[in-house]
């Protein structure tokens, strides 16, 4: 095998490899004298070579890798076996795309509806018609909105239908969350709503059942027709419940769409979801049974997923005391009628936190915790902690001794009547403090009762355009009971079959302008007005319970 030949050749310098934009090196000394040296060195000519002729001679020999000595002498990178090259660009294409998805989940979340809360809402898919409203509706309620009271009775001898309205067929999932934070972890656990009662409805409450509605309907004054009008309003109120569960005062938004008239424009909606449980719990409507099951158990869930935990109790305010008096008198009231375990602690916290809003130095309530009080904001408190009694739920007597209080510092005639946030009186805070001095102990011979009742309510009567002041003194007429309570029923009764709405999706419901009636709107009248009709058996007279008992 020939020695190899060593050939050195001068390798010019990467500086002198510049070139000029047409190809030559600019010329010099030193260049010069190189050249002339390469010229002087003798040019051996190599040997021409003739290509191999096909399948003649040895095959060529190819040198052998050996693997495992490149192996061992080459380190090959980490990213190789993958696939990948190029690791810098990769990685770092890596850490950029799974930055911009964390940052557009986060920008998900944080726009959901609903998203930082905890708890169960509920949705149904589609609104709930109310043309069935038109074909059963009697003659009798055609009369005009504002036909003047009258105490003739209505007929009786024909039947009213209650028209159906269509409910939702779907359950909320028990995965799905809405409403504000809440630090639910302290609130109720799940709960079974589907487990039937176990518990007989006791003390005030006792009327609701639907044997009890009947006997003391027919009893005390309620007629078919009243009955009828009742369920007709709890139609209109089921069908405008919002897809979470709750309602809203201005009822144009939801799946009424713009249809009925008269929106409200008060902002609370756990003041309006709790206002609009009160008539169905009122009519012995539960989240365990009947026709309305459904409804009603999306509105406490509604309820639930708007409480606010702080350190003074559940707060279902959403920016008024009215609120959170209505929530809790529809929270006790629902543990009341149910024993059902899982509402006693909000039920018990949202009373917790009334007493800790009341004021301390005048025994009232009024908009914001530990404001000085008015009379209208203490009777749905007052209502509120005697709904907590008849559950049951703790109330601190201190707190109602401190509310008699502002009852006493806002009288006039001894207590006969009452006045806003003085002694002024009006005829709304009038019914409500009578209704108060009633729950707080007056008793049917006290002669400031009686002249309250006999000389001012009676004779003034039911109004014709406010519905605040028609629920509290109706309520105070049935307690009292005897004549004054016959002649008013049948003037507040008639009027109100004779006002409902009979005809497009407005039927089923009431709408009058005065008494915050503008604030709440159609829902907030129609409310209150199946209150009213629901007066026979909702709560159960205060003088004469035990001889109503004793006829069941």
């Amino acid at each position: 095998m020939p020695k190899p030949v060593s050939v050195t050749a001068e390798v010019p310098n990467a500086a002198d490899d510049m070139r000029s934009p047409t190809g030559t090196r600019p010329d010099s000394e030193d260049t010069r004298v190189r050249a002339e040296r390469v010229k002087s060195r003798p040019v051996v000519p190599l040997a021409p070579v003739s290509p191999p002729t096909p399948g003649s001679g040895p095959p060529p020999v190819r040198p052998k890798i050996d693997t495992e000595q490149a192996a061992t002498n080459v380190r090959r990178p980490w990213w190789l076996p993958f696939g990948f090259r190029g690791s810098a660009s990769w990685v770092t294409s890596l850490l950029f795309h799974a930055a911009l998805i964390l940052v557009l989940g986060l920008m998900v979340q944080a726009t959901r509806p609903g998203a930082a809360s905890h708890g169960l809402t509920a949705y149904i898919a589609r609104p709930v018609p109310l043309e069935s409203f038109d074909r059963e509706t009697p003659d009798a309620l055609q009369s005009p909105r504002r036909s003047p009271i009258v105490a003739s009775p209505m007929p009786t001898d024909r039947d009213y239908g209650v028209p159906r309205v269509e409910q939702p067929a779907e359950r909320p999932s028990d995965g799905q969350r809405g409403g504000r934070a809440a630090a639910s972890s302290s609130l109720p656990p799940k709960v079974d709503w589907m487990k039937q009662a176990d518990a007989d409805v006791k003390g005030s409450l006792a009327g609701r059942g639907q044997k009890a509605r009947a006997l003391l309907a027919g009893r005390d004054g309620g007629t078919d027709q009243s009955e009828a009008a009742v369920e007709r309003g709890l139609r209109w109120l089921a069908a405008h419940q919002q897809t979470d569960g709750s309602w809203h005062f201005n009822h144009e938004n939801g799946l009424c769409q713009g249809q009925c008239r008269n929106p409200g424009t008060a902002p609370t909606t756990t003041g309006a979801t709790a206002i609009v449980l009160l008539p169905f719990l009122g009519a012995g409507y539960t989240h365990r049974e009947n026709e309305y099951q459904e409804v009603v158990r999306r509105g406490l869930y509604y309820l639930g997923n708007r409480a606010l935990l702080t350190p003074h109790g559940v707060d279902l305010q959403e920016g008024t005391m009215y609120a959170q008096g209505l929530a809790t008198i529809a929270l006790c009231e629902a543990y009341a009628m149910t024993d059902d375990k899982a509402l006693k602690d909000i039920a018990q916290s949202a009373i917790d936190f009334i007493v800790y809003a009341q004021d301390r130095k005048g025994g009232g309530w009024r908009y914001t915790p530990g404001e000085p009080g008015d009379t209208t904001v203490i009777g749905w408190q007052l209502m509120a902690l005697k709904s907590g009694q008849m559950a049951n739920l703790n109330v601190p007597s201190p707190t109602i001794f401190k509310a008699k209080e502002f009852l006493t510092s806002v009288q006039c005639e001894g207590g006969a009547r009452y006045g806003y946030m003085n002694t002024s009186p009006r005829q709304t805070t009038t019914a409500i403090g009578l209704l108060l001095r009633m729950y707080t102990g007056w008793q049917r011979d006290n002669l400031r009762l009686r002249q309250g009742v006999v000389y001012h309510l009676s004779k003034w009567g039911p109004s014709e355009d406010n519905m605040y002041y028609n629920y509290y003194a109706t309520q105070v007429m049935h307690h009292w009971g005897g004549p004054e309570w016959d002649r008013w029923n049948g003037k507040m009764r008639d009027f109100l079959v004779a006002t409902q709405a009979a005809t497009g999706h407005e039927a089923g419901s009431w709408y009058f302008g005065g008494g915050y009636g503008q604030v709440g709107g159609r829902l907030y009248n129609t409310a209150m007005a199946a209150m009213t009709l629901e007066v026979y058996y909702r709560y159960m007279p205060l003088y004469r319970r035990e001889s109503i008992l004793a006829e069941q």
